[in-house]
């Protein structure tokens, strides 16, 4: 089930919250030793929320779609009383004394924590292979990577252990997974969800969303998140005849694989089908901006982890390679960085005249290998991590909301993600098409 559809089970008294969260239980007992989703599991925490959402509802108190449902915090949220590792070794034993903002909202939308999720050591990684807390697998193949750094809740959402999970997304953390493990990520417009009470990486390209199984399911998360009691969920038959469609004519789609090229083009000609106008469009230089972003990024997250480069042996080398290179970035080139990122702003927020929302690739290539350190795009061998980030890191920099959906499916059987962007607060208009083309695609319901 969806997470609506086990909200309307609920309501119709099909299924209790308790049932749903001993399923979910279950289901990590039988998928965690394989896909490793999760770093702590709060069972018996659970059972009880569940039978007081239980009991509130039997008495006629309803919190909304997310009352009583089963959700699971990537392990950068501060939970009250539960540990919070930041997947880091230095982080294994802390156990905060209050909430972050996200968890207290969905406290008060009623769902019920089932535990903590596995990710990419401090958040500062596309792969998710943690050296403390072991490597996170995607459930489409255990011998590939689910994407990072929000690996683990993209896994146990595509796993089916549970319908949503929340992500955090610096160069696009929660959009990776979402393409990688064929589910729906959301990165909304950066400061409409409270950062307070998760851990850091990168203070002005943090953002926080959800991860869910359907675009409907991001729309009602996202919402409960951000604490806004009454919230847009696209309706059914999603209306998008008239809208006008950016299709970038550079960058988006110079260096791809041909399976994810072919994919979301047929997402285009799907959105034509339904009405929409598609536009050709030029967009500025995306390269320029994700140099912007990997200076902003090593000196923010060198600021971050000061404090904690006299442990270097506790932390994994990938990390500490990059809080290295953050070492050497000058005052003047995080300036410069800070002065380009507002022209480019400039220069990007012009398209949005032009056209409502673009649709590009949301990475170039289906899921990696674990460990495989360079992969072929377009006959070039390229670095994992940068080619992965290549399409998403300079909308971190730009601040604008963003949607990945599946869109498809390689010969080999992985998903290909689609990634729709809207202009600043278009989280409802983006959140529309991505539900018209969910339905349209109809890829939602392919299982690992």
């Amino acid at each position: 089930m969806t997470l609506l559809e086990s909200a309307d089970a609920l309501r119709a008294k099909k299924v209790s919250s308790l049932e749903l969260t001993n399923a979910t239980i279950e289901n990590i007992a039988r998928e965690n030793p394989r896909l490793n989703a999760f770093i702590t599991v709060t069972a018996d925490a659970a059972r009880a929320r569940a039978s007081a959402m239980d009991a509130e509802m039997s008495h006629g108190i309803d919190r909304g779609p997310l009352h009583g449902i089963p959700i699971a915090h990537k392990d950068l949220v501060y939970t009250k009383g539960i540990r919070t590792t930041g997947g880091s070794k230095i982080f294994k034993d802390f156990v905060p004394d209050h909430d972050a903002d996200i968890a207290v909202n969905l406290d008060k939308a009623g769902v019920v924590l089932v535990g903590k999720t596995n990710l990419h050591e401090f958040a500062y990684g596309i792969t998710s292979n943690n050296p403390h807390f072991g490597a996170v697998r995607n459930p489409w193949d255990t011998d590939r990577i689910p994407g990072g750094s929000s690996g683990g809740s993209g896994a146990a959402v595509a796993a089916g252990i549970l319908t949503m999970a929340t992500g955090t997304d610096t160069g696009g953390s929660i959009r990776i997974p979402a393409s990688f493990c064929g589910v729906t990520g959301l990165k909304p417009t950066f400061g409409l969800i409270s950062k307070r009470g998760v851990m850091p990486l990168g203070w002005t390209m943090d953002h926080m969303g959800p991860i869910t199984k359907t675009v409907r399911d991001a729309a009602v998360s996202f919402h409960a998140m951000a604490g806004l009691r009454t919230g847009y969920v696209p309706p059914n038959n999603a209306d998008i005849r008239g809208l006008r469609i950016g299709l970038p004519v550079n960058y988006y789609f110079d260096k791809l694989d041909l399976e994810v090229s072919e994919s979301v083009r047929k997402a285009v000609q799907t959105a034509t089908a339904l009405g929409a106008r598609i536009v050709d469009i030029k967009v500025p230089d995306i390269d320029a901006i994700n140099v912007v972003a990997r200076v902003l990024l090593l000196a923010e997250a060198v600021s971050v982890h000061q404090p904690h480069l006299d442990r270097r042996a506790d932390i994994g080398a990938d990390v500490l390679t990059l809080l290295d290179q953050g070492r050497l970035i000058r005052a003047s080139d995080y300036v410069d960085a800070q002065r380009l990122r507002h022209i480019y702003i400039r220069e990007f927020s012009k398209l949005w005249t032009e056209v409502d929302c673009i649709f590009t690739p949301t990475t170039p290539t289906p899921a990696p290998k674990i460990g495989q350190a360079t992969m072929q795009v377009g006959g070039v061998d390229e670095d994992v991590r940068l080619a992965t980030t290549r399409l998403m890191r300079a909308i971190n920099v730009l601040g604008i909301p963003a949607l990945s959906i599946p869109c498809g499916f390689t010969k080999a059987g992985l998903p290909i993600g689609l990634q729709i962007l809207g202009g600043p607060l278009a989280e409802d208009m983006i959140l529309r098409v991505g539900a018209a083309i969910e339905d349209a695609a109809a890829v939602v319901g392919r299982k690992p």
